[in-house]
């Protein structure tokens, strides 16, 4: 299982989690180019300054077989802790298929490989707990993030290893843990990775469109219970509550209210987050039309421009 050191001289732009990334696996995900590697997890490193930085970050890499090689972070989302490290080597490396993580179902049998503790060569396996656990129901603040639950043996040495179907499929990348639990292990779906790797192919870097609200999916129970409390609540019980609106943000702006229910967004019929997420992609900066349902069933159409998010978020 291959390490990454830090450069000396790259000490002085990066603040230094790890000297070692004991995350790495020893193959590529998928990537045709026998040179090319994608290192899976830069929670190694955390940019200081400089907004691109981190693709100035050269590393060590080490292979199973014991052969080292200088790397080159070509580009990395600290958002995700997603990075492409790039190595030469004459003879050309395996790689792995990437699966489609969006088929993945709870109970579904999965592998973890990875170093835990510096054991080389682990395989744990256990099933998908989750196929949508996101970032909110963990704690953690920012952008929202979608991952894998599962109840393999992760511990630290696995983050940054891949996630594999029965088939033997990549369909996420282990990247962390809850500590105070046994059988809780979390991984960034591969779907999420190639929308990365596109990201960075088109445009060199990772665009997520911002709006600065806190929202929830609406259902029948929550509904039924916000209607109690308030008999001005609208009569609908399926979009995304706005519980949240962030002063000076885009949807500050664009005249969000806590309590509207988003029913449209940008022309299309939305009932859950993840929907407005897709719907937005990366479109930074262009007007977008949403319909929402207010107190007494007053039906408002607001234009919102999403900001980019700010890539640490």
């Amino acid at each position: 299982m291959p390490t990454l050191e830090l450069k000396k001289e790259m000490k002085n732009h990066l603040k230094i989690w790890n000297l070692k990334c004991q995350y790495d696996v020893p193959f590529s995900f998928g990537l045709n180019d026998p040179q090319m590697s994608l290192q899976c997890s830069i929670d190694l490193v955390d940019c200081v300054g400089s907004r691109h930085a981190e693709k100035m970050l050269l590393v060590e890499v080490t292979l199973q077989d014991g052969r080292s090689f200088h790397g080159t972070v070509l580009n990395a989302d600290l958002h995700s802790d997603i990075a492409i490290v790039k190595i030469k080597s004459s003879t050309p490396l395996p790689f792995a298929k990437l699966g489609i993580s969006s088929k993945l179902r709870p109970g579904d049998w999965i592998i973890a490989l990875g170093c835990p503790l510096s054991l080389q060569n682990t395989v744990t396996a256990g099933i998908v707990s989750c196929v949508d656990r996101n970032s909110n129901d963990l704690g953690i603040g920012g952008m929202r993030r979608d991952y894998i639950q599962s109840d393999c043996a992760i511990n630290a040495g696995n983050s940054g290893g891949p996630l594999v179907n029965i088939d033997g499929e990549v369909v996420g990348v282990n990247i962390m843990k809850v500590f105070a639990a046994v059988g809780l292990g979390f991984a960034v779906p591969i779907d999420s990775v190639s929308k990365i790797m596109e990201h960075f192919k088109k445009k060199g870097r990772v665009i997520r469109a911002w709006l600065g609200l806190k929202m929830i999916d609406l259902n029948d129970m929550l509904a039924a219970q916000l209607k109690e409390n308030n008999a001005k609540f609208p009569d609908i019980n399926k979009g995304i509550l706005v519980t949240m609106v962030t002063p000076g943000s885009p949807g500050d702006l664009a005249r969000f209210h806590p309590g509207d229910v988003v029913i449209e967004f940008d022309g299309k019929p939305v009932q859950s987050i993840k929907e407005i997420i897709e719907i937005m992609g990366d479109r930074a900066g262009v007007p977008l039309n949403v319909v929402v349902i207010r107190a007494n069933n007053s039906r408002v159409t607001l234009t919102v421009v999403p900001a980019e998010a700010n890539p640490v978020m």
